[in-house]
């Protein structure tokens, strides 16, 4: 059975999403995330993948405060990334509550520094981010693209033991046209038991459920959730 994650993307402490990660194409969903998160957790869900944009673009967390209240507040496995660049950052995440915690930008600039951080915390709390755009890693809030390829930069990570990644098609990513079905087959061709989570794209059941039918492990959610595109009674919670 595909895991089922929604996301909670944070601009300002609210609750918003972005298309194609542009922050000029915002939409807010919510004022208060720890109100959103005890509403995913209360439709049964649980896990949740929180996003710190103003710390994806700030270079440093700034959302902890509201990681910290919705970890407080409800049972949700939070993963939480956008910003963690330095051992404080990741420290802070983990003193918030987050269960684990998704490493792009870092796994691109400073991989000496990734490597240590899944040797220190374990490989089972390090997500990969990996943010792909032509085919390229985009880093830094998607405003910059590197020169690492997909396949390659995620073979020397599950070579460093890392079993989780989370992959987004940016040119996906808020769009509600569905998934990158292709690019997620052709990873787990690759890479067979890498717990893939597939995220951008989402706009119906039917795309989970073709997700689902291509073993593709997870997937996260957003925007067609807001909207009110998935039916939450046709899942398998």
């Amino acid at each position: 059975m595909i895991e089922l994650i929604p996301a909670i993307d944070l601009i300002d402490g609210k609750c918003v999403r972005l298309t194609k990660g542009d922050y000029e194409q915002k939409t807010v969903y919510g004022e208060n995330p720890v109100a959103v998160a005890e509403e995913f957790e209360r439709l049964g869900f649980k896990r949740l993948h929180v996003v710190d944009l103003d710390g994806a673009k700030s270079k440093h967390i700034v959302n902890d405060n509201v990681l910290r209240g919705i970890t407080a507040n409800t049972s949700l496995t939070v993963d939480f990334g956008g910003g963690i660049k330095t051992d404080d950052d990741i420290e802070k995440a983990f003193d918030a509550g987050a269960a684990m915690v998704t490493i792009g930008s870092v796994a691109v600039t400073h991989p000496e520094l990734c490597q240590k951080w899944i040797e220190r915390y374990g490989a089972d709390r390090i997500i990969l981010g990996a943010d792909v755009r032509n085919g390229m890693i985009s880093i830094n809030g998607w405003k910059e693209d590197s020169t690492e390829p997909l396949i390659p930069f995620l073979k020397k990570y599950i070579d460093m033991g890392v079993k989780n990644v989370l992959c987004t098609d940016i040119s996906k990513d808020g769009t509600l046209q569905g998934p990158a079905l292709q690019l997620y087959k052709s990873v787990m061709q690759v890479f067979p038991t890498l717990h893939l989570i597939a995220s951008g794209g989402v706009s119906s059941n039917n795309d989970i459920n073709e997700l689902e039918e291509n073993n593709i492990p997870a997937v996260v959610f957003g925007k067609a959730f807001y909207e009110g595109k998935i039916d939450i009674n046709k899942l398998c919670l």
